[in-house]
């Protein structure tokens, strides 16, 4: 008996050391990321990214070079970004077939993610657990708060700038006359 207690107590340690661990670990990315933020802007080169789909494909930016990306940062716990997935899906749709790529990132993972898209499709490419990607889009203010709304988009052209950047509620029409105009300049 007295050995089941002691393994007991010992996994319970290891458990809070790990999860101090990682606590502490976050925190550093995150003040390192924040030091090396800055202001991304119209017109500026959007940072190139790596992440995994929810389908397990690799994404990242730079194989993108030459394709209009539409970037939306969203979350399953916002409402705004639940009543704006119809009319991207609709967007989406209208470009479907053309020199566009829709990607959804979300820091969540995919046991949040994907029960919720049971109920609300969402036809972008999901990309989860994409923390280290908002760092790179996110705004830092003065006080070094680092800042990205949600739902947030950004377009990016064919050569990799950033071509509209937008957050909240009714941006869908920014987005459509954007993809619109970059297309029309091929």
């Amino acid at each position: 008996m007295l050995n089941i207690l002691e393994h007991f107590l010992t996994v319970a340690t290891t458990s809070k050391i790990m999860r101090t661990l990682s606590t502490i670990m976050l925190a550093l990315l995150l003040g390192i990321s924040a030091a090396a933020q800055q202001q991304l802007k119209v017109g500026s080169q959007a940072p190139d990214f790596n992440g995994e789909s929810i389908n397990g494909q690799e994404v990242s930016l730079s194989q993108l070079h030459g394709k209009v990306v539409v970037l939306t940062f969203w979350s399953t716990r916002c409402e705004i970004c639940h009543s704006e997935i119809p009319k991207l899906n609709r967007i989406r749709e209208r470009y479907k077939g053309k020199d566009v790529v829709f990607l959804a990132l979300t820091m969540e993972n995919n046991t949040r993610v994907e029960p919720y898209l049971k109920k609300t499709p969402f036809n972008f490419d999901i990309v989860t657990n994409s923390l280290g990607i908002v760092l790179k889009y996110a705004d830092m203010d003065k006080s070094g708060n680092i800042n990205l709304g949600f739902p947030s988009y950004f377009v990016i052209n064919q050569d990799g700038a950033i071509t509209l950047k937008a957050d909240g509620w009714d941006k869908t029409e920014n987005l459509e006359a954007q993809i619109t105009r970059l297309l029309a300049a091929e």
